[in-house]
């Protein structure tokens, strides 16, 4: 198993991907390295690209304006994750290919990352039928638990629920 596929066993996403279909995937990689503070994407970007956690960690941010009317005093955008190596960020421009809908930042200095382009990943799934039912099980079950601890983070934070 070459490196990047053995990189892409070690992402939430890729559970139960069979070693063929990484390595197919790991063909389409590119790396990509940051510095802590650096923006990888921001908010609003054109959004093309799935991007997996290989070492580091990544902040994912968003405008207060859209989820409180006391946003006027926050000037910088809230932080609502922290990903680690493992985890991706990204996906929604799989699903949509809208833009952006936070914006990432590194965290650490040295973070590396896997950035996946939407097209050749959507053709592989569409040429490997089985890759692509067990990546969207598994884009759906992480987008669910992303969901899920975002709506947490909103009611603790701004409803005081």
């Amino acid at each position: 198993m070459t490196d990047r596929a053995a990189l892409l066993r070690q992402a939430d996403i890729f559970y139960d991907i069979p070693a063929e279909y990484l390595e197919r995937v790991a063909g389409l990689c590119q790396e990509h390295n940051y510095q802590a503070g650096e923006t990888i994407f921001p908010e609003g970007a054109e959004s093309d690209e799935l991007y997996i956690i290989v070492q580091g960690a990544v902040d994912i941010l968003v405008t207060a304006s859209l989820v409180s009317r006391q946003a006027e005093k926050q000037e910088a955008p809230g932080k609502i994750a922290t990903l680690r190596r493992g985890q991706s960020f990204g996906e929604v421009a799989l699903v949509d290919q809208g833009v952006r809908s936070a914006t990432t930042c590194a965290v650490e200095d040295d973070t590396r990352l896997l950035a996946i382009p939407r097209q050749g990943l959507m053709a592989l799934c569409d040429a490997h039928p089985e890759l692509g039912f067990r990546l969207m099980r598994n884009l759906a079950i992480d987008l669910a638990m992303k969901l899920r601890n975002t709506d947490l983070l909103i009611r603790q934070e701004y409803l005081g629920i």
